[in-house]
């Protein structure tokens, strides 16, 4: 008797998969390089506009499609140089600002590896954060084989993976340049200082905390209080929020807190992160933040002014308020 429940052969699988690929990849093409609009492909493909929407829309979010604009706009170009000289920045990129800020993310992400990408000779060493700004950027960025160089984060991680933790990010960085990786095996926030401190005394990790001040390249972005925050959301943040705002503290860098003029806030916090201090972030000769959105205003301008950085990546509407 035939078994109606059999699955289907691996092989005519493995070929709907890719007839299916062949479509999502041309209707991809047809909007992207043909300029067709989303009716006119659903039409030629046999498919609905509302399927259309989500393929071309999914490839830009994976990175799968790759878009360069070769015309500066005016307008971010008078950003940049009044930003770069007002808080005597090396290089600073401005983009448009949009209203998603999961798109703003995107784009100020794919500005950063857009900087970065040049600045990745072999030798060097890399120090990575954290974050979805920083995914964004590892998948702009073009694949480059670097052998003598090596990557490392900057920072403990969280106990769980999302994509955008520090291990992740980092790892994605070393992928595409083809370098050793080296990991802070710690949380972000120690049980205490005096764990921090035992922890420190760890070959291994004494070894990567070197290299994480010796790094030459370093690429990072910063957090706000607010919910949208990767580190914000974590439960050990999330229940300090009140003392950390009575502190003063504005958002983080590497998981630091900061006042409105880049000073690390007196909270407990502060004193058992396991990661590179703002302060020896000024020891880098290439240091990129990329980040934006109106929220992180203050934080951004805080790091500025406290001239933790040397290079910024941000949106449009934050680059005029920073200089106001």
């Amino acid at each position: 008797m035939e078994d109606t429940n059999a699955k289907t052969p691996p092989a005519a699988a493995t070929a709907e998969d890719r007839s299916e690929a062949q479509l999502q990849t041309r209707a991809v093409w047809y909007y992207y390089v043909g300029g067709l609009t989303q009716q006119e492909i659903a039409d030629r493909l046999g498919l609905t506009r509302l399927r259309v929407n989500k393929i071309v829309g999914q490839a830009r979010a994976e990175g799968l499609v790759r878009i360069e604009i070769k015309m500066p706009l005016a307008s971010c170009v008078a950003l940049e140089e009044k930003l770069k000289a007002r808080f005597a920045l090396d290089d600073v990129s401005v983009v448009p600002s949009v209203p998603d800020p999961d798109t703003q993310q995107q784009v100020i992400g794919e500005a950063a590896g857009l900087m970065l990408e040049p600045l990745l000779q072999d030798g060097i060493g890399l120090g990575v954060g954290w974050g979805r700004t920083l995914r964004e950027a590892a998948r702009r960025m073009r694949a480059q084989r670097r052998p003598a160089s090596w990557v490392t984060s900057l920072m403990g991680g969280l106990t769980r993976g999302s994509g955008t933790n520090t291990f992740e990010v980092a790892t994605e960085f070393a992928r595409l340049i083809g370098a050793e990786c080296y990991y802070v095996a710690a949380p972000i926030y120690c049980p205490s200082v005096e764990s921090r401190s035992t922890l420190l005394t760890h070959y291994g990790l004494a070894d990567v905390m070197r290299r994480a001040r010796e790094a030459n390249v370093a690429i990072l972005s910063c957090g706000d209080l607010s919910s949208r925050s990767l580190l914000a959301s974590t439960h050990i943040v999330a229940e300090s929020l009140p003392d950390l705002r009575a502190a003063g503290a504005i958002g983080d860098i590497l998981g630091t807190f900061l006042d409105e003029y880049g000073r690390p806030v007196d909270h407990p916090l502060n004193q058992r992160v396991m990661a590179l201090s703002p302060q020896e972030l000024k020891i880098y000769p290439v240091s990129i933040l990329a980040s934006g959105g109106m929220g992180k205003l203050v934080i951004i301008r805080a790091i500025l002014n406290a001239r933790y950085i040397r290079r910024l990546v941000t949106d449009e509407a934050v680059a005029e308020a920073l200089l106001q």
